[in-house]
């Protein structure tokens, strides 16, 4: 049975420097730059949420040509209006290739990715689109490679916890149990879907 825990936030904005002044209206700590995403046209920033947790921001890099496919965490559907926001997160687990079709269903195809020197498998949905808008996480699996997080400085922050609210708890528990999940997530009933990350910083616990 697969196993898997949480590896980091994914922050969607439809520019770098828009989403980075977000995070740290809301954080007051600096982030750290992250690099390019080749195959996606995508570019990020990062922040270190403890040992083997980070925050991503991630938006189209209007540098690189147009990709060839639909960018992943739904890029495409933000217009220069957009305001950045937690759209998703992302867990980690190891043999990712042996995922079975139900997963890939769910969650996505496998898929091989790189930044810099770091290369991994990812589960992207071929449209682009988030799993359940994003409750549920895609997966990750970074093989050989050294967790982002050990190469990112301490900025005192730390992850409490993670809430997705959903109209359908249990549908988001299942497909939790099916991926083997453990870490600081709770799943709450709401009319509306949204993600709230708590997080302690040097100033206090701050909601993003």
């Amino acid at each position: 049975m697969m196993r898997s825990t949480l590896d980091h936030l994914v922050i969607v904005s439809p520019t770098l420097p828009l989403g980075a002044q977000f995070v740290e209206r809301q954080l007051a700590v600096q982030l750290q730059p992250g690099g390019k995403h080749m195959r996606m046209s995508t570019h990020n920033l990062l922040l270190r949420l403890g040992e083997s947790f980070y925050l991503e921001v991630i938006a189209p890099d209007s540098e690189a040509p147009l990709p060839t496919r639909p960018r992943w965490f739904g890029l495409d559907e933000l217009s220069a209006q957009s305001s950045p926001y937690l759209a998703h997160w992302v867990a980690r687990t190891e043999r990712l290739d042996s995922a079975d079709e139900s997963l890939r269903q769910v969650f996505g195809e496998i898929e091989p990715m790189s930044r810099g020197g770091l290369s991994w498998k990812i589960s992207i949905q071929p449209d682009g689109h988030l799993p359940l808008q994003g409750a549920v996480p895609s997966l990750i699996d970074w093989g050989e490679s050294e967790h982002p997080a050990k190469r990112l400085d301490d900025k005192g922050c730390q992850l409490q916890r993670l809430e997705i609210a959903h109209p359908e708890p249990c549908v988001v528990e299942r497909e939790l149990q099916s991926i083997g999940f453990t870490g600081p997530v709770s799943v709450l009933r709401s009319e509306r879907y949204a993600l709230k990350a708590y997080i302690l910083t040097p100033h206090g616990l701050r909601i993003l």
